[in-house]
């Protein structure tokens, strides 16, 4: 074996192990956050937040609700994060629709009386099909 390679050796297994230790903490971080029932925080300074709105929601609709608006919204404002697809979002099929929907109506409604009467019918809009789709799920 030459030199080089002998040289070599005993440093293949580093990264490798420091590849799983760092895919293990990824994944422990990926779960711990996943199952946080809480909803996606607020937007900076958007206006829908509030000590109220900082409780955590109960029913299914209400569920929906808090969390399609936000993506709805955020879509419609372009932020960074608003082209994640509906799995990364943590939507169901159903919940999708009604974002999609949500998202189609805001546009209309920006585009007529400005973004924040779209973002105030987004929250109108979703709280609506939530409660008629019992949460969508």
């Amino acid at each position: 074996m030459s030199p080089m390679v002998t040289a070599y050796l005993p440093l293949m297994g580093t990264p490798q192990r420091s590849t799983v230790r760092y895919a293990a903490a990824l994944l422990a971080g990926l779960v711990l956050t996943g199952c946080s029932r809480s909803a996606p925080p607020p937007a900076a300074g958007s206006a829908t937040a509030s000590p109220a709105s900082s409780a955590p929601p109960s029913s299914p609709a209400r569920i929906c609700a808090t969390l399609v608006s936000y993506w709805a919204k955020e879509t419609l404002k372009g932020t960074k994060w608003s082209g994640l697809d509906w799995e990364q979002k943590g939507l169901s099929n159903a919940q999708y629709a009604i974002h999609e929907d949500a998202v189609a109506a805001g546009r209309t409604e920006e585009r007529t009386a400005g973004r924040d009467k779209a973002l105030e019918l987004i929250d109108r809009f979703v709280a609506a099909r939530c409660a008629a789709q019992d949460g969508a799920l």
